[in-house]
């Protein structure tokens, strides 16, 4: 989130792993990813473009950089919520998602919105 509060974007997700998309026996691990946005400022904002850093549990790491979000670059007015659903895979059944995304408020300020590190697992591999 921005430390400014007229340029707050609350970015909450949910994740789920792809069994159906998966193939553990050629180390490939498909997650989903359902990001919900909230503009919880009090200026209108537009996603512009994304930065992600995806990590197995081998340590490799691959960035991900580009504009919008699943072709989209919604606009936030303060209140309003945009929910999508992506996917990414690893080649482990466990590994992480960070980033963030980049933002222009109606006033012409530009931020980032911070998307909090989380974790993408097949069920039950963690405790």
């Amino acid at each position: 989130m921005s430390h400014d509060p007229a340029h707050t974007i609350e970015v909450n997700v949910e994740t789920a792993y792809l069994a159906d998309q998966s193939d553990p026996g050629a180390a490939r691990y498909a997650f989903a990813y359902t990001i919900t946005l909230r503009n919880q400022g009090t200026v209108g904002a537009k996603l512009i473009s994304r930065h992600w850093v995806i990590t197995d549990a081998d340590g490799k790491t691959q960035e991900v950089r580009g504009m919008g979000v699943v072709g989209e670059q919604p606009y936030l007015e303060p209140g309003q919520s945009y929910r999508y659903t992506s996917g990414t895979l690893l080649d482990t059944p466990v590994g992480s998602m960070y980033g963030t995304y980049q933002m222009v408020g109606d006033d012409g300020v530009t931020f980032d919105a911070e998307i909090p590190v989380f974790t993408l697992s097949l069920p039950h591999t963690l405790h």
